[in-house]
């Protein structure tokens, strides 16, 4: 496996280093997903909305093709410019292509996890555009130079202590200051300067509608809106995977999409872009980077019903306690570990196993991805690939072996126990990565199995 990043074993470590940062950091995200639950249990019709979804979601990857260049024919005659990227770096000419035809060097920008996906702010900074991202989150990630953390919170591994020491230093704010309305005003004040002139602001797309080739942008803070009403050019950039068929099926998605991500009933904004105002122009960037070759594997194409809502994120155990940083990728936790892999399968080798299979991240999914099912079939694919450390097969294949022998994993069994009880110190030690982070089990006196046949004759 490449080594360019560290692997999420390794960072997950160095996030663990902390371990009442960590415990903080668990029960944030537990709580978020207590809000969710909370939330869908007042709809009886919950289990039926996300079926409906689902189902929804089902018919668009079995139609991409008709339905996306229905998107494109009405979005034109919407008087919208359409435009197609197959990878990321397509993408982000194309961005660098219109801002400097209108002559534009500074831009404003609302939350797109597709831009992190292609590195967009970085390539733009490098040719000579200032980028500012206005989502708060994002601008507090922004400004420590890092990637967010979290799709939909992008700042949840920090605590107000740290964000006021970053505002302290960046915009001027007293120092020590922890007060979250004082610390959010300074950042409005800040960005609203900003807003007012930059004549280019890029938003992402949660939706787009092939019925009417229009779109939606769901945000809490309406800095979408402010950018893309007060900019003479409005960009917006989407995955070919966020089309829908008809205007009517956005009313299912949006009772799903806040309620999933935050226990909300719906976000504070869901803001509907169809035509550029007079004098305005609209353009829409869709991008296909890796999503045409997901479509095709079938046992993985279902994580193409997407809405990155981040439930899954908040109920995995994994994720909660190793950060959002430790899977070296756009998108994080359990979905983000099936869509990795797609895109550089030696690079992300490590993230399908960065779970439990405990399933709780298929039983949150608004549009029921089968999430724990394609974390296993990915594991398999690497291994016959051979995209993992020959540490891991080795490993995997003794295992292999022991398990398909009944005696010999019997025997096995038996001097395990053995060796625990007699010299503990063999696996409680720092090489043995289960001790460093557990208390190492009191080994039984017998096996289930032995158990069972003396009670059971």
């Amino acid at each position: 496996m490449s080594k360019l990043t560290m692997d999420h074993a390794s960072a997950s470590e160095v996030f663990n280093a902390d371990e009442p940062y960590v415990n903080w950091h668990d029960e944030t995200l537990w709580f978020v997903r207590h809000k969710r639950d909370k939330s869908s249990k007042q709809l009886p019709e919950w289990e039926e909305l996300r079926e409906t979804a689902s189902s929804i979601k089902h018919y668009v990857l079995s139609h991409m093709d008709g339905l996306l260049e229905n998107f494109e024919r009405k979005a034109k005659e919407n008087g919208v410019h359409v435009h197609w990227a197959s990878d990321a770096a397509e993408h982000n000419e194309i961005v660098l292509g219109l801002l400097k035809q209108h002559k534009i060097d500074r831009m404003v920008k609302s939350k797109s996890m597709l831009t992190e996906e292609c590195h967009m702010n970085d390539f733009l900074i490098k040719n000579g555009i200032e980028v500012i991202d206005t989502d708060l989150g994002e601008r507090i990630v922004q400004l420590r130079n890092e990637p967010p953390s979290h799709i939909v919170l992008p700042a949840i591994h920090l605590k107000k202590k740290d964000i006021g020491d970053l505002f302290h230093e960046h915009l001027g704010t007293e120092a020590g200051a922890t007060d979250p309305q004082y610390l959010t005003e300074a950042a409005r004040q800040h960005l609203r300067d900003k807003f007012l002139t930059r004549r280019a602001a890029l938003t992402g797309v949660n939706f787009a509608v092939a019925e009417t080739g229009g779109f939606v942008v769901s945000t809490n803070e309406g800095n979408a809106d402010m950018g893309a009403h007060l900019a003479d050019i409005h960009i917006a950039c989407m995955g070919f995977e966020k089309i829908i068929p008809k205007q009517e099926h956005l009313g299912v998605f949006l009772r799903l999409l806040a309620r999933s991500a935050t226990g909300q009933p719906i976000t504070t904004y869901s803001s509907h872009f169809k035509k550029p105002r007079e004098g305005q122009e609209m353009h829409i960037i869709i991008v296909d980077n890796g999503r045409s070759t997901q479509l095709g594997r079938e046992d993985f194409r279902n994580s193409l019903k997407c809405i990155r809502c981040g439930a899954c994120m908040n109920t995995c155990p994994v994720y909660r306690r190793s950060g959002g940083h430790s899977y070296h990728n756009a998108v994080a936790g359990p979905i983000g570990s099936i869509l990795a892999p797609n895109l550089d399968m030696t690079k992300n080798a490590d993230l399908p196993f960065a779970s439990t299979l405990c399933g709780s991240c298929s039983n949150v999914c608004p549009v029921k991805i089968d999430i724990h099912d394609q974390l296993y079939k990915w594991r398999q694919v690497l291994v016959k690939q051979g995209h993992v450390p020959k540490g891991k097969e080795m490993g995997i294949k003794a295992m292999s072996m022991v398990l398909s022998q009944p005696r010999f994993y019997q025997w096995s069994g038996k001097l395990g126990r053995a060796v625990m009880r007699a010299v503990p110190f063999v696996v409680n030690n720092d090489l043995n990565p289960w001790f460093k982070q557990r208390d190492m089990p009191e080994p039984p006196k017998e096996s289930f199995r032995d158990w069972y046949v003396r009670n059971r004759k």
